[in-house]
């Protein structure tokens, strides 16, 4: 897929757009509060959850999800394992820290009102988790893929002939 530094600020522009678009919505909807803000505010939220995500992505998360992923599956040659297993861990990895982001977020916006923050955060990684790692594993995953190899990679093979 990407082999190099551009290409893989592309790929992970692409993907952290597409997971915090549908993720964003989703907890929007989860949490009652889609009929209640405004386009503005929901665009708003969805910037700051993309910013923070695509940093996490690309000098936390990722490295070492794929440092994890590639000792996994160090015993074998074929490919798919290596992106089932680069995605599971990135999922895990993304979902934790994002919903850590999306408990501190609501506390900001509705206050404190809960008697744990453990069972609180459990709850929230729990319900991301169950739509996150199907939506990469057999939505996401597959259409950046797509779209990196035929528009991005496409566009550099053209470029260099």
């Amino acid at each position: 897929m990407p082999t190099t530094k551009k290409e893989s600020l592309q790929f992970g522009f692409i993907m952290c757009f597409g997971m915090v678009l549908v993720m964003t919505i989703y907890n929007l909807c989860l949490n009652g509060s889609i009929t209640e803000i405004t386009f503005i505010e929901g665009l708003y939220n969805f910037v700051i959850a993309f910013v923070i995500a695509f940093i996490l992505d690309m000098f936390i998360v990722g490295p070492n999800a794929k440092k994890v992923a590639l000792k996994i599956t160090a015993n074998t040659d074929k490919g798919i394992y290596k992106i089932l297993s680069i995605s599971v861990c990135m999922v895990f990895g993304m979902a934790f820290c994002m919903s850590i982001y999306g408990l501190v977020s609501g506390y900001l916006h509705n206050g404190f009102n809960s008697n744990s923050p453990i069972i609180d955060f459990l709850t929230v990684f729990g319900k991301n988790i169950i739509v996150a790692l199907p939506l990469q594993i057999i939505v996401m995953g597959p259409l950046v893929r797509y779209i990196f190899m035929n528009f991005i990679k496409i566009d550099k093979m053209r470029t260099e002939q």
